[in-house]
């Protein structure tokens, strides 16, 4: 499963080498009220949020409210663009979620805990790049954690890559459908 976008062109490549099947886990980050790329949250499928504790009180409930409602809407409307709706199945299934990297981790722990209710046989994460606090909550729960870099010193997932541009949705639907060929 590859978080859309960044996620999706990772996973891909993983599904690929993997001979596997390849979908998508759309998760989405609450911003800050003051500071929309300051992740202070994050929300998964079927109207699930979690938000870190200190951050609750300072955004407000009503803009969590709010926030949480429109990042619904766009997760549905990915999985309605990129899926036609469809969920993937993965009760007793070896589940890989990716993702271009992990900052805060807070898509990637809404995409954890979402995919934990739905009872795989295994879930392991992947990614290229962490940050160590990230990493290690990351150990904690998931059954297997596979990352290639844990810098001493990190600011940015995009400070690691050559090319950090942004996936378009017609990107994101292109690697899923050439991954279909790949199985």
């Amino acid at each position: 499963l590859g978080i859309p976008r960044g996620g999706v062109e990772v996973a891909f490549n993983i599904a690929n080498t993997l001979k596997v099947s390849l979908s998508i886990i759309v998760t989405k980050k609450i911003g800050h009220p003051f500071e929309s790329e300051f992740a202070i949250g994050a929300v998964s499928p079927g109207n699930n949020y979690m938000i870190e504790g200190n951050y609750v009180k300072e955004a407000g409930e009503e803009y969590i409210k709010n926030t949480v409602k429109e990042i619904n809407e766009e997760i549905k409307r990915r999985y309605k663009e990129y899926t036609k709706g469809k969920m993937p199945q993965l009760k007793n299934k070896i589940v890989v979620v990716v993702d271009d990297g992990l900052a805060t981790g807070y898509t990637m722990f809404a995409a954890i805990k979402y995919i934990k209710s739905k009872s795989p046989k295994k879930l392991i994460v992947a990614v290229p790049v962490a940050s160590q606090d990230s990493f290690e909550k990351v150990k904690q729960i998931a059954d297997e954690v596979v990352c290639l870099h844990v810098p001493a010193f990190f600011a940015a997932v995009g400070a690691f890559y050559q090319d950090f541009a942004q996936l378009e949705d017609e990107e994101v639907k292109f690697y899923l459908e050439q991954a279909k060929k790949c199985t």
